[in-house]
Formats: structure tokens, C-alpha cells, sequence
């Protein structure tokens, strides 16, 4: 991996402009898992790793009466989910909180927790259920997105993703992880190749056009380098090898 003088956070945030679900999932899709976890309408959401607030917010409109916090350590991306949080006349009711998810400590239970392409904040899938299911009531839904191999690793996946072959099950492992740990799937989304395709060029896209748009900015170079690497190791490494599943679960 490349070692980068550019703030990784700005830089994280500048790639996800065009994609801000930041993970491989169409609107379409959040918007189906999101009415499958839904909640009554006044509904407490916890979004663990935000991002720009993007999975919080939709899930706002689906609860009228409802309250968000998101939590992420990231200030240029909390800064654009506050953006967006306004400009859909929302900022009343959400909550942001720049921080370690796993530092996080809620003032009580709530009805809808997600976790979405961020349970390297815990440290893998297992943490998180263990750690964000802390916050989900008796009742409530944990929503959490996953990698998972959908064909055995080939060392070129491997090398992209700098992972081990354990580092993620197949689809059927995370399922009956999710079981052993007390949760049970009611619904899930598995990302297709054109979500996919659709995540990982918006990304590379997104932070090569900043480069080219931004040619004196010192940080131009490393951006469009990050870029490149990243294309490559998706293209060559770990495309068609690595799935993405969301599970919508309900403790056992």
C-alpha cells in the first residue's frame, strides 16, 4: 500500500464525493433494506461510521418523527453530512459526533443501528456485532454490511486487499457468524457487479478528477498515484473475488 503524506481522511473524503453511501450498494437497494429494518416512525438511528451521513439521512425519511447520531472520525466528511443534512431540512434531527465508534456512548438505547462498510472500526464483523448490538434495544435492528469471498481468494485478491484468506468467510459463514453470535438475518442485500463496478469508479473517478481538476495542488500527484494503484488492484486483484453483503438482523 501506498504510504501517504495527503491526510488519508480529506483524501477518503474527496474519492466518495460522487458515491456518498460509501460502499456497493444503488439508492434503490439502501432504500429496500432500509423499509425491511423499519421501525416505528419516531425510530432512535445510530449510524457507526457515517460517513457523510448518507445511510442516516434516508433512513430520517423513512422515520418522519425520528432521531439520528452519526459517529465518525472523519471532520471533511461530517462536515459534508452536515451539509447534506441541511440542505434536505433535516439538520434538527441529526446529530453528529466526531469520534471512535468504539468510544461511543449513547444516552440510551436505540430502535435502528448501522454499521455499513465500516466494521474495520471494531475490528471485523464479529466486534461489531458484539459492540454495535450494544446500542440496539430489545427489539430493534442491527443493520451491518460485510465483505465476503464470493470464490475462494486468489493470491492476486489477497495482495490487493492485504488480507489473509480467514480475513472474511463466504456468504454462508457470515450468516451462521451472525447466528452464533445471537443475531438472525430477516432480510439481506447482496451487491451485484454493476453496484460494484458503479462504487469502485466512482471512487477512482472521483479522485482522479480532483487531481486533473487541481494540477498545482501539492497533493495532486499522490492523489492521482492513490488513484491508479487502487484502480489496479480492484481491476487486477480483487474484482469478481470479493462480495458485499448487508445484513438486516434481529437478535435471536
Amino acid at each position: 500500500m501506498l504510504t501517504l503524506a495527503v491526510d488519508r481522511h480529506r483524501l477518503s473524503s474527496i474519492a466518495h464525493s460522487h458515491h456518498p453511501i460509501a460502499a456497493p450498494i444503488f439508492g434503490v437497494n439502501v432504500n429496500r433494506l432500509l423499509r425491511r429494518a423499519g421501525r416505528q416512525p419516531a425510530a432512535r438511528i445510530l449510524d457507526l461510521g457515517c460517513g457523510e451521513g448518507a445511510w442516516a439521512l434516508q433512513a430520517l425519511a423513512h422515520h418522519p418523527d425520528g432521531h439520528a447520531d452519526g459517529v465518525d472520525v472523519n471532520p471533511y466528511a461530517l462536515e459534508r453530512a452536515a451539509g447534506a443534512a441541511e440542505a434536505r431540512g433535516l439538520a434538527d434531527r441529526l446529530t453528529l459526533h466526531e469520534r471512535d465508534a468504539r468510544t461511543y456512548v449513547p444516552d440510551g438505547d436505540y430502535d435502528l443501528v448501522l454499521c455499513v462498510g465500516s466494521t474495520h472500526a471494531f475490528g471485523g464483523f464479529g466486534e461489531t456485532l458484539k459492540l454495535a448490538g450494544r446500542h440496539v434495544n430489545a427489539d430493534g435492528i442491527l443493520l451491518v454490511g460485510e465483505g465476503f469471498w464470493q470464490v475462494p481468494p486468489t493470491p492476486e485478491a489477497l495482495a490487493a486487499l492485504d488480507a489473509k484468506p480467514d480475513e472474511f468467510t463466504d456468504l454462508a459463514g457470515l450468516v451462521e457468524a451472525a447466528e452464533q453470535a445471537g443475531w438472525t438475518p430477516v432480510y439481506a442485500h447482496v451487491s451485484d457487479a454493476a453496484e460494484w463496478d458503479d462504487y469502485e469508479w466512482s471512487w477512482v473517478g472521483s479522485l482522479t478528477d480532483w487531481a486533473l481538476d487541481n494540477p498545482g495542488h501539492p497533493d495532486a500527484g499522490e492523489a492521482l498515484a492513490v488513484a491508479r494503484k487502487h484502480r489496479d488492484q480492484w481491476l487486477r486483484g480483487y474484482r469478481d473475488v470479493l462480495g458485499f453483503a448487508t445484513l438486516v438482523l434481529r437478535r435471536s
